[in-house]
């Protein structure tokens, strides 16, 4: 299990540089107020408003880089420091969650892939490490325990797959984000380079997500092979 701990300990050490980059980027464009004085809620209006969006609501939600689309009910959830502030980290995450809103009305196709895969997902990363472990235990004495091993390693193999489709769904929505802000004049080239830069940092941290997953899941598809 030591290669194990080396590789959470290397994942765990990427992942916290990463966020700790992130936490200080948004501080950062934080400081860099919006020319044209919009707020997070208010730029969010207006790209569903451009897209031709109606029936998606913007809403405040409590917490920090709590921002998130919610396909189920429709509604742009947008921290409270997004929702009220009017500066690039704001007009960023706010343009970025609206980027899902409109994926959702396009049924972006690798949106409504990791939909469909959703509930697989929610079942296998409940289950994945205890099938594993109890497979790792009992292959030691039975061959039984290398078939309990295996289903925990495809349990395991979902939700890697659902970090790796995540990456394109989340970059793509950065993309429409910028563009638009770009396009539409919403910002100056330092707050759409501000914009750009912090969410480059919050697409670093699905990345490394997806990498450590599937570093993880080699790890165990070797014990699997060597114990066979």
């Amino acid at each position: 299990m030591m290669g194990y701990y080396i590789i959470a300990g290397v994942i765990f050490l990427v992942s916290s540089f990463v966020s700790r980059k992130l936490k200080s980027k948004f501080e950062h464009y934080s400081k860099l107020h919006l020319r044209n004085g919009l707020s997070g809620r208010e730029i969010a209006e207006k790209m569903l408003a451009d897209n031709g969006i109606y029936d998606v609501e913007v809403i405040s939600t409590p917490g920090q880089l709590t921002d998130h689309y919610n396909p189920a009910n429709k509604t742009v959830n947008l921290s409270e420091v997004v929702y009220n502030q009017r500066n690039a980290a704001a007009a960023a995450v706010a343009a970025h969650e609206v980027g899902h809103a409109v994926q959702h009305a396009t049924a972006y196709s690798w949106l409504t892939m990791r939909s469909k895969i959703v509930p697989a997902v929610s079942i296998s990363s409940k289950l994945s490490n205890i099938v594993i472990m109890a497979g790792l235990v009992l292959s030691a004495t039975s061959s039984f325990g290398s078939s309990i091993l295996l289903l925990g390693i495809i349990l395991f193999a979902v939700t890697t797959l659902f970090t790796f489709i995540t990456l394109p769904v989340e970059y793509d929505a950065s993309n429409r984000a910028l563009a638009w802000l770009e396009n539409k004049n919403m910002v100056t080239r330092e707050e759409h380079a501000g914009a750009k830069d912090a969410l480059k940092w919050a697409a670093r941290t699905y990345l490394v997500a997806a990498l450590g997953s599937l570093a993880t899941l080699l790890y165990f598809v070797s014990i699997f092979l060597n114990r066979r």
